[in-house]
């Protein structure tokens, strides 16, 4: 298989994917991510004056952002690397590149902070947030990678997928680990690694074989990898819960699992789980300008948005609006199993004298890319906002409802055999009234998605917190507290996925002490929408889109000796 050695090199046309660490929410912090901030308040640099550093590894970018005790970013620096596509359907990353841009973002972040009066000693410890599900393989002995990294959308394993799901017991996963069987958890990615990649393949067979997500790689590495004293390789509950390997209730790797995917665990070593908030299992930054710094804090990408949000208690949720949306809904200290299609997660486990937290997941394929959509292939703008704009000039949609179902619908519909439909066009029709559409459909999938959390959870939901490129749209949070009737809370810094791995970090090394110290982080200047939009009228317009979402079934069929 020397081709896959040997990739063939594409790169990614567009920033963000909606589930990378800083895909969609890397360029809307309040003064950029690569500049520097005024010290806070205009104040001068103290010596005593303490920060803490995040590390948010995204699909597309790496970054590094330096916090204050209010939450406030002070410096940063992002840099964008290349994504690879050999092969349809193939995503993958070089790890030593994605080291490699971390490092650097480092170095930049700390000569900005450097400019500001600041020094290494202000930084009392640093969080990694990462992109869930992307497998890293490499040589324990060496520490060098045997592959490129498999990142999380990729679908190469579809027909390993389609044979895991005739094997015994193939219903029972979801129990044990809250995640049904997809190409997207890194359990299949290791698997079809183990079994198609020869290098992987003979270091397996001969005990050499370390695998982990990226959160794992980096704190190997950044700890100095296989030339350190003790080698650290760990990873939190929060990545772990991607895997398919770990038990949900136990947070430990479950041999039930193991065994249903064909691993043998004396074979290869599986990074330690440990809670999201450690003062010393992630170790220290073994060199360079943050040497002896410790990694405090670890969180996937989503659980760090949630923690950045500050949604602690149950009943809380986050949306992240993207290229398409994730959302987290809190559900307290038992997992909760859903019954509507939704994932069963770990939301951060801040160890010591706090209780693992559970969450629910739900995705949306289609949301920000609805709006490219307008702007790219039907000519209705060249700036998102002008979208937004445009829906703005029409009282409603005018009967319109767009069903983006462009490679079918996520939960909690689960529909792969619809297209994208448009329904309700008359010769009053406009522009304007599809853009509202367009804008609406991903408020109406939400609304579908917190609807099935709430019955899954038996919570009422209480709020709902968000972020990325879309939440920028005034209408359409609007319309979005109108159709769920909850106040739809957005912050001013929106950088919530690196102030999630800061927090975890902080809350290690005593710069917040408690979960109550953090009441104020990230609270000035945020935006609140309060439903205003009659209930009825609100239920009317769902309605009419559950409609539409039934009609849009079926486009997709097979036909005779396909």
């Amino acid at each position: 298989m020397s081709d896959q050695h040997e990739p063939k090199r594409q790169r990614l046309d567009e920033a963000g994917d909606g589930n990378g660490a800083n895909g969609t929410n890397g360029t809307n912090g309040t003064n950029g991510t690569n500049g520097t901030h005024a010290a806070a308040n205009g104040a001068s640099p103290k010596a005593d004056d303490v920060f803490v550093g995040s590390i948010d590894q995204g699909t597309t970018s790496s970054r590094f952002l330096i916090f204050n005790t209010a939450g406030e970013p002070v410096a940063g620096h992002q840099i964008e690397f290349e994504n690879l596509y050999p092969h349809s359907g193939w995503h993958e990353h070089e790890p030593l590149e994605l080291l490699e841009s971390v490092e650097k973002c480092i170095d930049e972040a700390m000569r900005k902070f450097a400019e500001l009066g600041y020094s290494k000693a202000n930084i009392r410890s640093i969080g990694i947030t990462n992109q869930r599900e992307t497998a890293v393989v490499w040589d324990k002995e060496t520490g060098e990678p045997l592959y490129n990294a498999v990142v999380w959308p990729d679908t190469r394993t579809g027909s390993l997928v389609r044979e895991l799901r005739q094997r015994d017991k193939a219903d029972g996963l979801k129990e044990l680990c809250g995640l049904p069987l997809s190409t997207y958890p890194s359990s299949v990615k290791l698997l079809w690694l183990i079994e198609n990649v020869d290098a992987v393949k003979k270091a397996y067979e001969e005990r050499r074989l370390a695998f982990g997500t990226v959160d794992s790689w980096l704190i190997y590495k950044l700890n100095g990898g296989a030339s350190a004293p003790a080698p650290i390789h760990v990873t939190d509950s929060t990545n772990a819960s991607r895997t398919m390997f770990m038990n949900l209730h136990s947070l430990q790797y479950d041999d039930e699992l193991l065994s249903f995917f064909g691993i043998d665990k004396t074979k290869v070593a599986l990074p330690r789980i440990v809670p999201s908030s450690d003062a010393e299992a992630f170790g220290k930054i073994a060199a360079g300008v943050l040497e002896g710094i410790p990694i405090a804090g670890c969180l996937g990408d989503q659980s760090a948005a949630l923690v950045g949000q500050c949604g602690f208690s149950p009943g809380q949720a986050k949306n992240t609006y993207g290229t398409g949306c994730f959302l987290l809904y809190n559900v307290g200290n038992k997992p909760v199993i859903s019954k509507s299609g939704l994932l069963a997660t770990v939301a951060y486990d801040f160890g010591a004298n706090y209780k693992p937290v559970y969450a629910l997941e739900g995705s949306i394929a289609v949301a920000g890319s609805g709006v490219k959509f307008l702007m790219n292939n039907l000519g209705f703008g060249t700036e998102s906002n002008q979208i937004t704009e445009l829906a703005g000039t029409v009282k409603d949609n005018g009967g319109v409802v767009f069903v983006t179902a462009f490679s079918g619908l996520f939960a909690p519909y689960w529909i792969d055999d619809a297209k994208g439909t448009l329904f309700g066009l008359t010769q009053h029709t406009t522009k304007a009234h599809i853009a509202r559409a367009t804008l609406e459909a991903t408020c109406f999938q939400t609304k579908a998605i917190l609807d099935a959390m709430a019955k899954d959870s038996h919570r009422k939901l209480e709020s709902l917190a968000v972020d990325g490129g879309l939440s920028n749209s005034d209408l359409t949070m609007q319309t979005q507290a109108d159709l769920t009737g909850i106040r739809v809370d957005r912050p001013r810094m929106r950088e919530t996925t690196a102030l999630g791995a800061a927090i975890a970090a902080g809350l290690a090394t005593g710069i917040w002490r408690e979960l109550g110290d953090l009441k104020e982080v990230n609270q000035s200047g945020r935006t609140v929408f309060e439903p205003i939009l009659e209930r009825a009228t609100a239920e009317k317009m769902f309605n009419k889109w559950e409609q539409a979402v039934e009609m849009s079934r079926g486009w997709v069929r097979r036909e005779h000796g396909e």
